[in-house]
């Protein structure tokens, strides 16, 4: 079981590679990096954009998001009043993690699901093709970053070999 949570720890703080590809001919290769670490720094404080200001809306008026949590949202399995809470909160802690670039996978999986329930709890009728074309450019942002990493200007590209060295 502790090998089961050091391993899952490890690759939700892993920043992503460390150097250019070795495949690639010196100066592509560097550029390429690069452009993968400013594209991730992009992606992250895009998405911390969007949800955070999100959360805030919703804290703001908290009747009205309870009100539509129960009324118009339809999310799958949570009682309305907790998946209020737990989305408001996913979208006020998440999109600080992703900034900081600490724990940048764990942070970009979770924007992914809070992504993906707001998504499926909408009706076809409320869902306009300019909100599901929102919806997948966020998914698949938050997909790169559970993919990729935070990158290279992140938190945890400074303490995962630290951390991991103490495991």
């Amino acid at each position: 079981m502790n090998a089961l949570i050091t391993t899952l720890l490890r690759t939700a703080i892993h920043p992503g590679p460390s150097q250019p590809e070795p495949d690639l001919p010196g100066p592509l290769g560097r550029l390429l990096w690069e452009a993968q670490s400013l594209a991730l720094l992009g992606a992250r404080f895009y998405l911390a954009n969007v949800f955070f200001s999100s959360g805030l809306t919703k804290l703001r008026d908290w009747s009205s998001t309870l009100a539509l949590f129960q009324d118009i949202y339809n999310v799958p399995v949570l009682p309305p009043v907790l998946a209020a809470y737990m989305g408001t909160a996913g979208e006020l802690v998440l999109p600080v993690l992703l900034v900081a670039g600490l724990a940048g996978r764990f942070a970009g999986a979770g924007l992914f699901v809070v992504n993906l329930m707001a998504a499926l709890s909408l009706s076809a009728d409320d869902f306009s093709p300019a909100a599901q074309w929102q919806h997948t450019t966020w998914g698949l942002l938050a997909l790169a970053l559970v993919l990729c990493g935070a990158g290279r200007w992140s938190i945890d590209r400074y303490s995962f070999g630290r951390i991991t060295r103490s495991m």
